[in-house]
């Protein structure tokens, strides 16, 4: 968690949090009209574009450079992305890489919020209840046909809430099974800097540097439903790496 913040860095924050609803509030009418034009043919178009465009003047105001490193080449086709989760910043920084074709699993309480709600189910984002596993892991598995469909790719975050214990908390087994199941590569995020920049789990945040390290695919072709917990370790072990945490 960041140390006390600064009257500026508290001021910063409370604009932020305004900016980000007033960007949202002023997409959501364009984002309606954009899939109404497009025969809903615009999806992707509007979460590759629009993500950046509501997100980046939030990071600006937070005094918050962010910068995206690619290690490897850039993955083609449908993928699982994981990222790890342990700021509200996350919500941001997620949207903000603009990724291609990528669809987002979120918690089922966003959508108490009426924008969220709105321009979620406009845009496909799939929304689960994580504390019923069985119900979160079926509603994944709706997805499938519409991923294999229309060639997207999918967000996952491992951990499911960011209230967990340590840096990286224990892995829920959804993104694996996900990989299984539908046969795609699985590309891990290391978000490096929002927790370190995040007051608890609020949109409070100091100023500072947020790094998105996206890594090289890791082949899934070879995993079996047997040896699932296996690949969920290595998979975390790597994340534990990144974080400079030995477990």
């Amino acid at each position: 968690m960041a140390s006390s913040l600064t009257p500026i860095e508290y001021i910063r924050s409370i604009l932020a949090f305004v900016v980000f609803f007033l960007m949202f509030a002023i997409s959501t009418p364009l984002i309606a009209i954009l899939l109404i034009l497009s025969f809903g043919k615009a999806t992707n178009f509007i979460i590759e574009n629009f993500g950046p465009f509501i997100t980046y003047p939030v990071l600006w105001t937070l005094g918050i450079k962010f910068n995206v490193i690619q290690h490897g080449e850039l993955v083609k086709g449908s993928v699982i992305y994981t990222i790890n989760h342990s700021s509200t910043l996350d919500l941001v920084t997620m949207l903000a890489l603009g990724l291609p074709h990528i669809r987002f699993v979120a918690k089922w309480e966003l959508q108490y919020n009426p924008l969220f709600f709105i321009v979620g189910h406009l845009t496909g984002q799939v929304f689960i209840q994580r504390k019923k596993s069985e119900n979160a892991i079926r509603k994944l598995k709706n997805t499938y046909d519409r991923l294999k469909r229309n060639d997207l790719s999918i967000m996952v975050a491992p951990e499911g809430s960011r209230k967990h214990p340590g840096v990286i908390g224990p892995f829920k087994k959804g993104a694996f099974h996900m990989a299984i199941d539908l046969g795609f590569p699985l590309v891990p995020i290391y978000f490096d800097g929002n927790q370190e920049l995040s007051l608890g789990s609020s949109l409070f945040s100091k100023s500072g540097t947020i790094n998105a390290h996206i890594h090289p695919p890791i082949d899934t072709s070879h995993w079996k439903k047997e040896t699932l917990d296996q690949h969920i370790a290595e998979v975390r072990q790597k994340y534990l790496k990144w974080a400079g945490v030995e477990e």
